[in-house]
């Protein structure tokens, strides 16, 4: 079974090209599956059912997992079945059949439109002392909210991925899938300021092209981009602390508040599925009612 899992691993790595955290989470659920069979007495992968299957998920139910865990874990064992049976390593697809509990989508709380913008006033009054580090953080709450791209795709662009004639950018989200997003004139400002301005004086050897450098020069991890977008959330009088993804969240409500279309919100979030996008037509639901009521005779 350990030879399958490898063989499995190098699958997700060279042919279906998946970003190491995917590819991590996906064996790391598969071995937790094969492990369940050997205990069960299966001795090859080949001879994993429908039911070890079932057995397998019912396990984790009573460890408390959550149903999203759940629906992760189910979704990676069908993958991994159906692979056995394409390439002849099984002769059935065993996890065809496998259902699984559908996982609670919630959102986090939004920030108000007001909140956004006292967010990065507060963080511009910070950058007033002209620091080459307020200025970043100011150009990356600007881009994070005007365009809700991921904290990682953030920190993965570089400089030759933004034009700045057109205000937008090019990033390389999920799955390795290339997508351009455009963004407003204050981001525009705050990317150009902290481009001419600030980058130049954190750029060193370990910059690369980077737009984003961390205060030793080299590119900005995630984490620190969490922990600034943290601590200057926490400065706004009344609003939820909520991070980068938060941010994504945000600008994809106001978009939508604004009368954007979800097929419009799918392309600039990166959402291969519009039933992702489709989460957050509840926050439309006051505006809705609103043009209801100044529409409809009978309101």
């Amino acid at each position: 079974m350990s030879q399958v899992l490898g063989e499995y691993e190098r699958h997700l790595v060279s042919e279906r090209d998946l970003t190491p955290h995917t590819v991590r989470a996906y064996v790391a659920d598969v071995a937790g599956l094969l492990d369940h069979a050997a205990r069960l007495g299966h001795v090859e992968a080949s001879t994993v059912d429908l039911r070890t299957l079932r057995s397998w998920l019912a396990k984790q139910q009573t460890l408390g997992r959550s149903r999203t865990t759940l629906a992760r874990r189910a979704t990676a064992a069908r993958v991994f079945t159906a692979w056995l049976a394409r390439t002849g390593r099984a002769p059935l697809d065993q996890g065809a059949s496998l259902g699984s509990p559908k996982a609670h989508r919630t959102l986090p709380p939004v920030l108000r439109a007001d909140e956004a913008s006292d967010l990065i006033r507060a963080a511009a009054e910070r950058a007033d002392d002209g620091s080459a580090v307020g200025l970043r953080d100011v150009a990356m709450l600007e881009l994070l909210y005007a365009t809700g791209i991921r904290v990682g795709e953030l920190v993965g662009l570089d400089v030759d991925d933004v034009d700045r004639e057109r205000n937008v950018v090019r990033v390389l989200g999920k799955g390795r899938k290339e997508r351009t997003v455009p963004f407003g004139r204050p981001a525009a400002r705050a990317l150009d300021f902290w481009l001419r301005q600030g980058r130049p004086r954190l750029a060193g050897p370990a910059s690369g092209p980077a737009v984003f450098l961390g205060a030793r020069g080299g590119r900005i991890d995630q984490r620190a981009v969490r922990t600034m977008v943290h601590r200057r959330i926490a400065e706004v009088p009344g609003a939820p602390d909520i991070g980068p993804h938060g941010l994504r969240h945000t600008a994809a409500t106001h978009l939508l508040e604004g009368g954007a279309d979800l097929r419009s919100v799918q392309e600039l979030l990166g959402h291969a599925s519009l039933a992702t996008t489709q989460l957050y037509t509840h926050v439309t639901t006051d505006r809705l009612r609103r043009a209801y009521q100044q529409a409809h005779p009978r309101a």
